[in-house]
């Protein structure tokens, strides 16, 4: 291992990290703020992007941890196959190796040595973003709390799976807590973390995350927040709201694995997920099936599941809960909520500046609850999640 960038936490609760002290990483833009400034800073912007919308009642934010706290580490493969670097590149496109980053779960950081040895052991050449060639773009792993991993191999081509295959035993028998181990086939010479097919080559091919009560599986393309004692969080959080309301039917959409679906679902209550990802619904469908829960899940465009729902005069929910990408839910979406009978939107946002516009979208939907949820420390970013309730009903 190189060195240790998991520093102590000091006096005004900063975290120190000598591969930020040192400028070989600056990801964490907010790392020498002490937290309490971080949180204030981002619960001032929040409020100050909903502040159209008077007389909203704040929960308490929740933290996100000062270091530890990620369970998904994305780890660009640089230098050579004899001495692999995992972490970033840097702008001349070489390797920066942080395979001991401060945010990863320390149990990360402990697989990150045998998954570079593997590298190593299968002869496998990381991909050089100039030249165009090799092979090994990325490793992305993701820890369950149990400590389970999911490691996936970024491969350009399927020139090297025989040779990663050749060494699997090697590997599970050093990471016995690999799960799942995975090949994703990302051809193409762009910015674009992952390409749609992917080869399992163990016999596990999906990881149980134990979230609240509930056990959630994930394939290797299913999405899942980064920070799962934050997202545990927003699960109760949404889900203590829904059984204040208690409505009949809830419609989850953009719901990747179920975990909102899955939370809301009660005896009596009609809970439907939409998700454009097949990987996660599938997911979806085997932890609601594990659960014995009642809840149905669509694959499918979700702004074009709603429209076609509300046009051949199908059932509408009364509560919809939306958890979109940053672009938030856009104005066809936020139109057909606007008509639509439901009385509550439950939006859970990654990004409070569309999540204003939206809101601007839906004027007969006004919030009366919010909580800011620090998904991402160290970072402008944050989760922001309000709840919805009609003011008056669309004629």
């Amino acid at each position: 291992m190189v060195g240790t960038g998991v520093g102590a936490v000091t006096a005004g609760r900063t975290l120190a990290c000598y591969h930020h002290a040192r400028g070989e990483c600056r990801s964490c833009t907010w790392l020498p703020r002490p937290y309490e400034q971080q949180l204030s800073e981002k619960e001032r912007a929040c409020r100050a992007l909903l502040a159209p919308w008077p007389g909203i009642r704040w929960e308490p934010a929740v933290e996100g941890g000062l270091g530890g706290f990620r369970n998904k580490a994305k780890l660009a493969v640089g230098g050579a196959p004899d001495a692999p670097t995992l972490g970033i590149l840097d702008p001349a496109g070489q390797g920066v190796d942080l395979r001991d980053c401060a945010l990863h779960d320390p149990r990360l950081v402990a697989a990150a040595d045998p998954l570079a040895e593997l590298v190593v052991r299968a002869q496998v050449t990381p991909y050089d973003v100039v030249q165009r060639r090799g092979e090994l773009k990325h490793l992305l792993v993701t820890v369950a709390p149990d400590g389970g991993l999911l490691v996936r191999f970024v491969l350009r081509s399927e020139e090297a799976v025989t040779r990663i295959r050749k060494h699997l035993p090697w590997l599970l028998a050093r990471l016995p807590e690999a799960r799942v181990v995975s090949v994703n086939l990302q051809p193409d010479p762009k910015a674009v973390l992952e390409g749609p097919r992917e080869i399992v080559l163990t016999d596990e091919a999906s990881l149980r995350v134990q979230v609240n009560d509930l056990d959630l599986h994930l394939l290797p393309q299913s999405f899942f927040q980064t920070n799962t004692a934050v997202a545990a969080a927003l699960y109760r959080q949404v889900a203590d709201w829904v059984d204040e309301v208690a409505p009949g039917s809830v419609w989850d959409l953009y719901c990747g694995v179920g975990g909102f679906a899955l939370h809301v679902a009660a005896p009596g209550r009609r809970v439907v997920g939409v998700e454009v990802s097949e990987a996660a619904v599938e997911s979806a469908r085997r932890s609601a099936a594990d659960h014995r829960l009642s809840a149905d899940f669509v694959a499918a465009d979700a702004v074009s599941w709603v429209a076609e729902t509300v046009a051949s005069a199908g059932p509408v929910a009364d509560l919809v809960v939306v958890n979109p990408p940053r672009r938030g839910i856009g104005p066809r979406l936020a139109g057909l909520l606007e008509e639509s009978r439901a009385e509550h939107v439950v939006y859970s946002s990654c990004n409070a500046v569309t999540l204003a516009r939206d809101l601007e979208a839906m004027p007969s939907l006004r919030p009366v609850r919010a909580r800011l949820l620090d998904m991402f420390p160290h970072t402008a970013h944050y989760e922001a999640v309000v709840l919805l309730e009609r003011a008056s009903r669309p004629r």
